[in-house]
């Protein structure tokens, strides 16, 4: 038993770094120096299962800080990147909601807390976002930010 939890632990663990580096490589997001901010956009996620703002607008080669606030009573998270990835992560979240976050392309919240996440945009394209909270995504939990 130990050696199959074991085991599946250190296949989510490859996922997630899975996850991250897919994202940084696409050349579309990567995750930046907050000392090169370019401008800060207030992100806010609630219980209604949305953000406001879902769709924010870039510039390409912009450095963004989303300054994020969970307004909600359960837990959520922002986690950027394409939408493939964003759909297998949500897969593995589906078997281990309780899996702990600690990359640059997501944060997540406890309800009534705050935090930030800071991203360069590389290029124009649409870059995607999601809560990828067991039933969140599905809820219509999703943005995207429209990179010009």
């Amino acid at each position: 038993m130990m050696k199959k939890s074991l085991s599946i632990l250190a296949l989510s663990l490859l996922s997630a770094h899975a996850l991250a580096a897919g994202s940084h490589a696409g050349g579309h997001d990567t995750p930046a120096d907050p000392a090169r901010v370019g401008r800060t956009i207030d992100v806010i996620m609630d219980d209604t299962m949305r953000f406001t703002p879902s769709e924010i607008h870039v510039r390409a080669g912009e450095t963004i800080r989303f300054s994020v606030t969970n307004a909600g009573k359960i837990r959520h998270e922002m986690v950027i990147g394409s939408i493939a990835e964003l759909k297998a992560h949500a897969v593995q979240m589906r078997k281990m909601p309780e899996m702990p976050h600690a990359e640059p392309n997501m944060i997540t919240l406890e309800p009534g807390g705050a935090g930030a996440l800071v991203w360069k945009f590389d290029q124009a394209g649409i870059v995607d976002f999601a809560c990828l909270i067991p039933g969140h995504t599905e809820a219509g939990m999703i943005g995207k930010v429209k990179v010009n």
